[in-house]
């Protein structure tokens, strides 16, 4: 049990599992790249056809060398929700160490404590800002995203009044309908254009760049993306033509990193990935080997011996079919132990899968420990993790409660400690 961590529950968060992704991640994306075979790099004539000379990146041969361009591709390593739970400034330490010098989060909130623990770095907002914050923006040196002229003017108007120039992104919706300008006809883009020529005029905010989200990026069959991918380069050449210079396009999310190589761009987002977490069941784990980074372990505060017919918990879910033993975790679903996974829901005690004993409550929980050899109070129970033998992920906590491994791990890292190790 940790004493630092003030309560006998705790997240412990593996930083050289974090590191080993990371430079996996680091891998994947800077491999050769070459969608037309070795010959699209000799000169042929529809390389020049391809943005950015993706065409000529490397080689679908994994032999191939990597290109200068593969080489300088970026990381942005998305430390948005304080890291999926993992926290975000210690995340940030080691993606520092690896050489990431961009950070990506969701909130104003977020950017500003990575600010005022140290971070340097770019911080890029995924999310749009409202203008009432247009100064925030400016204050803590943020790069946003917009998709409206007049959002973009109140961040320029701002960053002159404090004598700067705001460098911003361009959102533009694919095909995840969240933000965005449109590009799903001509329509759309030939509007979204005639906007972006306003903020391209802006004194003091300055195009970076394009941004865009992948939906189904880790969906086994790729029609949509490929639909994404499309949209995205018709609605970059539209700027491209009219005279907006765009230096910059990301697009990349954790699942297109190994399966869509050919929207890498300039710069890739990984999330989830960073994590050791794969996106769905759908990707090919072959592609890239994580370790899972966070774990969640609780100590056991009280032990009784019950008697048959003894139940445990809100609606008296378990009743004891033989005398037991039944241990209590101070860890609950305020804790983001899903209540809906009561059921299904085992934990390790001292090598041993053990049920949960009726529904998990708020605050605790209890586990049915009889099986246990010498169980006794203080033994440090695995709620999601590994003891090398047997593997709790949060894959599948997230499968049994019907949810994703992303929102697990979110959940775990509000409210419970986190030890880093």
């Amino acid at each position: 049990m940790y004493k630092e961590a003030l309560r006998p529950a705790w997240v412990e968060v593996d930083l050289k599992k974090f590191d080993h992704n990371i430079k996996e991640i680091i891998r994947a994306a800077r491999a050769s790249y070459n969608p037309h075979g070795d010959e699209a790099c000799s000169g042929s004539g529809d390389a020049d056809d391809l943005p950015n000379d993706e065409a000529c990146s490397g080689s679908g041969n994994s032999n191939a060398a990597p290109r200068d361009a593969d080489l300088a591709r970026e990381i942005i390593g998305v430390i948005k929700a304080d890291a999926y739970g993992h926290g975000a400034v210690e995340c940030a330490k080691v993606l520092r160490a690896n050489g990431v010098k961009t950070f990506a989060i969701a909130t104003l909130h977020e950017a500003i404590e990575l600010r005022d623990a140290g971070c340097t770095e770019e911080i890029l907002m995924l999310g749009l800002t409202p203008d009432m914050y247009a100064d925030t923006i400016v204050e803590y040196d943020i790069t946003p995203v917009v998709c409206d002229a007049e959002n973009a003017r109140a961040i320029s108007d701002a960053a002159a009044a404090a004598r700067k120039i705001v460098r911003g992104l361009i959102a533009v919706d694919t095909g995840m309908g969240r933000i965005g300008y449109l590009s799903i006809d001509d329509e759309c883009i030939e509007a979204a254009v005639e906007d972006i020529k306003k903020i391209s005029d802006l004194p003091n905010f300055e195009i970076k760049g394009m941004f865009s989200h992948m939906a189904t990026a880790d969906a086994f069959d790729k029609t949509f993306s490929h639909l994404q991918e499309e949209r995205y380069n018709k609605f970059y050449a539209a700027l491209v033509d009219a005279g907006i210079d765009i230096p910059f396009r990301t697009l990349a999310n954790s699942a297109s990193i190994t399966e869509l190589p050919e929207i890498r761009f300039d710069a890739v987002r990984p999330g989830i990935i960073m994590y050791g977490c794969y996106p769905s069941h759908e990707v090919d784990r072959s592609l890239i080997d994580l370790q899972q980074v966070m774990s969640v372990k609780a100590a056991i505060v009280h032990l009784k011996d019950v008697p048959v017919g003894f139940s445990c918990g809100y609606g008296r879910k378990f009743i004891a079919e033989r005398p037991s033993k039944i241990a209590t975790l101070a860890l609950g679903y305020a804790d983001g132990y899903p209540r809906p996974y009561s059921a299904q829901a085992k934990v390790i005690v001292n090598g041993v899968l053990c049920p949960i004993a009726g529904n998990i409550c708020m605050d605790q929980c209890m586990v049915d420990v009889t099986d246990v050899p010498d169980v006794k109070l203080g033994d440090e129970v695995i709620v999601m993790g590994s003891d090398g033998v047997h593997t709790i992920s949060a894959e599948v906590i997230g499968d049994a409660t019907g949810t994703i491994d992303y929102e697990i791990c979110c959940a775990f890292g509000q409210r419970l400690p986190k030890i880093y190790i």
